[in-house]
């Protein structure tokens, strides 16, 4: 952790027995939390050498959100954890993703009902919590060129608007309105993938990391092209605005 106010070096503040893939503050429990690939979640108290909780996961943490109380938690062989962060030690309910591969990312609604997942092979699935709520949920194919499939790296939800963005390994991010069930824009792409992004506060910023991601593995790796940049898109209000579908007869829904 970095001081950055008072200057100070930056300290270790936890630590886990495998990679960690995924850290977040809980600003509402003042607690940090961290999923490891050593099949934990551990959450910490800043002040103290030892983890305050440890949760036991089923594999290992690929992906996480949170929106207070809301935690959604990605492992391998597909399982999507959901907890309720008032009870962090039980798990609220565990399902097996609707993408028949590899979970990449996750996303919680602004409305905190459901959660979006992102996978390996260019789908997004858009799924509801209550169980009353299942027939809303659907899936959508993104990030393909013709017979080429492509990661889908990051999920983000705008801040404002609550439509959302995904960024791929095909090197393009694309906005979308889930509730609408279209694509909003499609962002022309980059020479590389863009591995993460995420929009600022009030949303008027999207930021995202275009770089090699390993995706076509070691031998397609060439350093004199692949060049690390971060990159910053202000979003205009007809690309990341929600619009109502137009009937067949012209009329708005």
């Amino acid at each position: 952790m970095w001081p950055l106010l008072s200057g100070g070096q930056p300290v270790t503040v936890g630590m886990h027995d495998a990679p960690i893939k995924e850290i977040a503050w809980i600003s509402e429990m003042s607690l940090l939390v961290t999923g490891s690939w050593d099949k934990t979640l551990r959450y910490w108290d800043t002040r103290q050498p030892s983890p305050v909780h440890t949760q036991a996961l089923p594999d290992r943490c690929y992906a996480m959100d949170i929106r207070h109380p809301l935690m959604v938690v990605a492992t391998a062989d597909r399982n999507i954890l959901v907890y309720n962060l008032a009870s962090p030690q039980t798990e609220y309910k565990r399902i097996q993703s609707p993408l028949r591969y590899m979970t990449r990312c996750i996303a919680t609604f602004p409305d905190k009902q459901g959660f979006l997942v992102g996978s390996i092979e260019g789908r997004v699935a858009v799924q509801h919590i209550d169980d009353a709520q299942q027939s809303k949920n659907f899936t959508f194919k993104c990030h393909r060129d013709n017979n080429d499939i492509y990661a889908v790296n990051a999920i983000n939800f705008h801040p404002i608007h609550a439509t959302f963005a995904t960024s791929g390994s095909d090197g393009a991010f694309n906005f979308w309105d889930k509730e609408n069930k279209q694509r909003l824009k499609a962002m022309q792409r980059c020479n590389q993938p863009i591995p993460c992004s995420t929009f600022n506060a009030d949303g008027s910023i999207f930021a995202y990391a275009v770089s090699y991601d390993w995706s076509k593995g070691a031998e397609n790796y060439n350093p004199s092209t692949a060049k690390n940049y971060i990159l910053l898109h202000a979003p205009q209000e007809s690309e990341i605005k929600a619009k109502p579908r137009s009937t067949a007869a012209g009329a708005r829904k």
